[in-house]
């Protein structure tokens, strides 16, 4: 799997999310100021709801740029060894029944899931309890993953 295609693709998801909260802020700063909003009366909160939309909106892009920002250092320095897992290793897993997992450990954006070369590649965080039990494992170690009230547990194959 080529970790230099996964990461221009988690850089373009990034960039793509950040140009629809913006959008969707700037929707919400517009309603919300549109002097055919002014209330009416004190039960009319159309506009004070508006106002509440656009601060999560603009909070949103807040978040979507330190995203960017945190994979721009990563991008800086990422790491050289591929002995233990770290943040920046694309980690290859393997579960008892021979199902294979491929899980970026990247500094935000825990979740986004992308197809690379055919095999799907999902990032977690190191907060997460998937990437906290990953970080510092090593080659033909095993992961136990507490999800609830299961434990799913993966061979480290792989750390690139």
């Amino acid at each position: 799997m080529n970790k230099v295609v996964l990461l221009e693709r988690i850089q373009q998801q990034l960039e793509q999310t950040l140009q629809i909260a913006t959008e969707a802020a700037m929707r919400a700063y517009n309603t919300a100021t549109d002097d055919e909003n002014v209330a009416e009366n004190k039960y009319d909160t159309f506009a004070l709801e508006a106002s509440y939309l656009a601060h999560g909106q603009a909070q949103r892009v807040a978040e979507c740029k330190d995203d960017i920002s945190a994979y721009q250092h990563l991008f800086a320095s990422m790491p050289i060894q591929q002995d233990t897992v770290v943040v920046g290793h694309l980690v290859t897993l393997e579960d008892h029944d021979g199902n294979v997992k491929h899980v970026f450990l990247g500094p935000a954006a825990g979740g986004l899931k992308f197809m690379i070369d055919g095999q799907n590649v999902i990032i977690v965080t190191p907060t997460s309890p998937f990437g906290e039990a990953l970080l510092g494992r090593n080659i033909d170690e095993e992961v136990d993953i507490h999800i609830s009230n299961n434990v799913i547990w993966f061979d480290v194959i792989s750390i690139k």
